[in-house]
């Protein structure tokens, strides 16, 4: 286990997802999934609340579904639940994974010296928008300790110096193994190494500054200046060993125009960005996305 960070980041939780159920079922595609799972919670005593469901081929192709539910009792009723759904989903190949809506996800965020998205998630996790509990923020400067410190969050300064990462990611390794249900990376400047992934093993956000494939790499609002673009943009998407090259959860772009400096453009970047990052974070915590290969659904 790592180490145990306290603090105040937590959620206070609405009495809508008290004894609720989020359920993910994914697979090949065919007749009968829909009436199975239905009839599942309705003989486990499970109100529907809310059923999305996505095909990409109905003949032959990929099944999604993610399903909410309300059982009084959730909790207790778990361990029923999830053997009925392994014997019910497993004879239609499919898999699944059932959430209790009233556990938070620990988010723990990771940053540089850019404070723009780090100071969005805490302001909306303060706000209550975003259902997460984020028992700590690390970064490899310590210029937002202060801000941080002030949403009663726990800041962990881990500095990371020249081409060798290992001590710097041994330390993050430390704090955050066994702690955190994700990561998000609020424009943390640093490349992370497929080692770290390994060995972390829970989902890891990022944002980009620009508008994936375009502008990839150091200095994108300059290069957007030089091509006179018209539109800038923001991509959030998961992390993976191939650099920027994850699934994407979400975009969105901005206009700009011909008249703007290329700091013009890195200010009205900061603002979809800080759109984008959130709300992929608040789909993820409330396991809206359901990874397929090199893309998403997102319900």
């Amino acid at each position: 286990m790592g180490a145990q960070p306290r603090g105040r980041g937590v959620v206070t939780l609405a009495a809508s997802v008290l004894d609720t159920g989020c359920l993910i079922v994914h697979g090949p595609d065919r007749p009968g999934i829909v009436a199975a799972v239905t009839a599942l919670i309705a003989r486990h005593e499970g109100n529907i609340v809310s059923l999305d469901q996505y095909s990409d081929d109905a003949d032959g192709g990929a099944f999604f579904q993610r399903v909410v539910f309300h059982r009084p009792d959730f909790a207790a009723a778990i361990p029923e639940l999830e053997a009925d759904l392994d014997a019910t989903l497993g004879a239609f190949g499919l898999e699944w994974r059932l959430t209790d809506q009233s556990t938070p996800k620990r988010m723990a965020v990771l940053a540089s010296r850019s404070d723009h998205c780090l100071l969005e998630l805490l302001w909306r996790h303060r706000r209550g928008e975003l259902p997460v509990a984020i028992p700590m923020v690390i970064s490899n400067h310590s210029t937002t300790a202060e801000s941080v410190r002030s949403f009663g969050i726990p800041f962990f300064h881990v500095p990371s110096h020249g081409p060798d990462k290992t001590e710097a990611e041994t330390a993050l390794l430390r704090l955050l193994v066994g702690n955190v249900d994700f990561v998000v990376l609020a424009r943390y400047m640093q490349i992370l190494s497929d080692d770290f992934l390994e060995r972390l093993g829970v989902p890891i956000i990022n944002i980009h500054h620009s508008f994936l494939p375009a502008f990839i790499g150091a200095a994108p609002y300059r290069k957007a200046k030089e091509r006179g673009v018209k539109l800038i943009g923001a991509t959030s998407h998961y992390v993976t060993p191939e650099l920027d090259e994850g699934p994407i959860i979400e975009q969105d772009v901005a206009r700009v125009t011909h008249a703007m400096t290329a700091a013009d453009l890195q200010a009205r970047g900061a603002y979809v960005e800080r759109e984008v990052l959130s709300r992929a974070v608040q789909w993820h915590a409330e396991d809206r996305v359901i990874r397929h290969g090199n893309h998403t659904i997102v319900f």
